[in-house]
C-alpha cells in the first residue's frame, strides 16, 4: 500500500538514535534474547489450558449442571484472552521466538479461537502500528461510526452517550469480527494490501475454512452433542465472547484513546510533524507499570510504549526497557505518558469518551 503520511526524518533524530542504541545495549550486555523465553513457554501451556481443558469438559457432557456450564464458558473467556494478549500477538509481530516457524504456528492460536492471523496482522501491525490516532491510517479508532474515538471524526448527536454503551459495545468486538474479517478482507484487497487476485482467493479460502471449523466446534458441535438447553450454549458462546472482547478492547483502548494523548494530522502533502518514534510516545500511554500480576495477565500490555517503539521485542522484557525509554524521554523533554493504575486508566479513557461525545474538533492539519 502506498502510504497518504510521511513522518520526519530530520526531527528529534538523535533521541531516537540513541534510544535505539540504548535498549540493543541493554540486550548486548546482558546477553539476553530480544524474544520470548521460558517464561512465555509456561504462561503459553498455561494460557492453552485454561482455554481447552473447559472446552474438552463442556463436549464431553458432564457439565448438566448450570453453574458448571456456564462455568466452563467464562473459564475459556478468560483462555481466549489470554492466548490473545500473550501468545498470538508478540508471535504475529515476530516476537515470541527467534524461529520463524515458531512464530507461524503460535500465531495460528488466533485462528483456532476464532479470528484470523492475516487480517490481524493487516489491521494491527500494519494499519494500527504505522498510523497510530491517526484518522483515516488506524483502524482502532474508527470501529463503528457510533464511536468516535478521535477529535477529528465527525461529531452525532449518539456520541453524547458513548460513554455509557461503548462498554455493551467492547464486549461484542471478538463476536463481530467472525464476519468483519470477510469485510476486512475486501476492503484491504481495494487498499492494496492484499495484491494479487490468487493472494486474495487464497485468503478468502482460508477464511472460510477457519471460520467455519471454529463455529462447529465451538458452537455446532455443543448443541448437537449436548443434553443442555440449545439456547444454553447460545448464551455461553456470547458469554465467552463478551469476556474476551471486552478485555482485549480495554487494554487496547486505554492505552491510546486517553486525555493526555494526542491525534496528529498530516498537512496537506501528508506529512507529519513528529518522526515515528515521538509520534508512538505521543499517541501511547501505559498504566499500571508496577502491578506485576496485571503484566503477566495481560502479556505486558500495560507498557504499550514499548510495545509500539519495539514491537518485535518479546514483551517479557517490556517492564526492564521501560526504565531505558522513560529516562530517555525525560533526558530530550519528549512526552512519556503512563497512568498510575488500571483503573485509573479506563476511568480516564471513559472520561475522554465522554468529552469526545460533547466537543467537536479543534484540530487542524499541521502546516
Amino acid at each position: 500500500m502506498k502510504t497518504p503520511y510521511r513522518f520526519s526524518k530530520d526531527s528529534d533524530a538523535e533521541f531516537e538514535s540513541i534510544l535505539k542504541f540504548r535498549v540493543n545495549e541493554y540486550f548486548r550486555v546482558n546477553n539476553v534474547s530480544k524474544h520470548g523465553n521460558a517464561q512465555l513457554v509456561l504462561k503459553t501451556a498455561i494460557m492453552l489450558s485454561v482455554f481447552l481443558t473447559p472446552l474438552v469438559l463442556l463436549l464431553s457432557g458432564v457439565a448438566s449442571n448450570p453453574w458448571f456450564f456456564f462455568g466452563l464458558w467464562v473459564l475459556m473467556g478468560v483462555g481466549k484472552s489470554g492466548l490473545g494478549l500473550n501468545v498470538m500477538h508478540d508471535a504475529i509481530h515476530g516476537a515470541y521466538s527467534k524461529n520463524a516457524k515458531v512464530n507461524k504456528a503460535m500465531g495460528m492460536v488466533l485462528n483456532l479461537i476464532g479470528g484470523h492471523t492475516e487480517i490481524w496482522r493487516l489491521q494491527h501491525n500494519v494499519l494500527h502500528h504505522t498510523f497510530t490516532n491517526i484518522d483515516g491510517g488506524d483502524e482502532d479508532i474508527f470501529i463503528t461510526p457510533i464511536l468516535r474515538f478521535s477529535p477529528n471524526q465527525k461529531l452525532m448527536g449518539i456520541h453524547r452517550f458513548q460513554h455509557i454503551y461503548a462498554w455493551v459495545l467492547y464486549g461484542m468486538m471478538t463476536m463481530s469480527k467472525l464476519v468483519n474479517d470477510v469485510l476486512r478482507a475486501f476492503r484491504y484487497r481495494k487498499m492494496g494490501l492484499i495484491k494479487s487476485r490468487q493472494e486474495f482467493s487464497k485468503l478468502i479460502t482460508d477464511l472460510a475454512i477457519w471460520k467455519a471449523g471454529y463455529l462447529t466446534v465451538m458452537l455446532i458441535l455443543p448443541i448437537v452433542l449436548l443434553s443442555t438447553p440449545w439456547w444454553w450454549v447460545l448464551l455461553g458462546f456470547g458469554l465467552m465472547h463478551f469476556i474476551t472482547g471486552f478485555a482485549l478492547s480495554v487494554v487496547f483502548q486505554s492505552a491510546h484513546v486517553m486525555p493526555e494523548c494526542e491525534f496528529p494530522l498530516p498537512d496537506a502533502e501528508g506529512q507529519m510533524d513528529n518522526n515515528f518514534v515521538v509520534h508512538q510516545l505521543a499517541t501511547t500511554t501505559n498504566f499500571a507499570t508496577g502491578n506485576r500480576i496485571l503484566s503477566w495477565l495481560i502479556g505486558g500490555l500495560n507498557f504499550q510504549v514499548e510495545h509500539h517503539l519495539f514491537p518485535t521485542i518479546c514483551h517479557v522484557h517490556y517492564h526492564k526497557i521501560s526504565k531505558i525509554v522513560a529516562a530517555t524521554a525525560r533526558e530530550f523533554d519528549i512526552q512519556y505518558n503512563s497512568q498510575r493504575t488500571f483503573l485509573l486508566a479506563i476511568l480516564n479513557h471513559g472520561r475522554m469518551l465522554a468529552s469526545l461525545g460533547k466537543v467537536e474538533p479543534q484540530l487542524e492539519p499541521a502546516g
